[in-house]
């Protein structure tokens, strides 16, 4: 018999944050294909084959580390919009508020919503003393988001490869 778990369901004022969906699937994929998308992620474009399994490993970091990334849904209309969590892969320094969203949600606030959310629940039921994001130094929209949210730039590491920013989350009041 299989690992049984439970994904929460949270709610913000624009957007519901839960588990994946088979059903969510075209749009993650059109996301994941999208190059400027991708770019600010570190990768190429993804096949919808390789998002069906980007989809499948955010389900299982559920599985193994009781928590990871949200499928985002808009309230109004019930529309997949992006993700938002934790992330914690094997071979990252510690485990990372991340947040992306499809191209044509950007600049409307979602992402900060979506992170504040994610954020709230994680520190609130997992006790993190402290939360990463990692971010492509190119990608402004992100660390605005991230200095938005209260995080302070610690410095550059190597993450897959890449030269990434390291911004650090503390807990917040509105956090507990």
């Amino acid at each position: 018999m299989g690992t049984t778990f439970e994904i929460p369901t949270l709610n913000s004022e624009r957007l519901t944050l839960r588990a994946f969906r088979p059903g969510d699937i075209d749009a993650w994929a059109t996301m994941e294909a999208d190059p400027e998308v991708r770019r600010y992620r570190g990768n190429n474009p993804r096949t919808r084959e390789q998002a069906w399994s980007a989809m499948e490993t955010n389900l299982g970091q559920w599985a193994l580390r009781g928590y990871g990334a949200f499928a985002l849904e808009l309230r109004a209309d019930g529309s997949f919009i992006g993700i938002a969590g934790v992330l914690h892969p094997a071979d990252w320094p510690e485990p990372e508020l991340a947040y992306s969203l499809a191209r044509e949600f950007w600049g409307q606030g979602l992402a900060a919503e979506a992170a504040l959310a994610a954020r709230a629940w994680a520190f609130r039921q997992h006790g993190f003393p402290r939360l990463a994001s990692f971010i492509l130094p190119d990608n402004v929209r992100s660390i605005r988001v991230a200095e938005r949210l209260g995080a302070e730039y610690e410095g550059m590491t190597e993450i897959r490869e890449f030269q990434v920013q390291w911004w650090v989350h503390r807990p917040q009041p509105g956090d507990a």
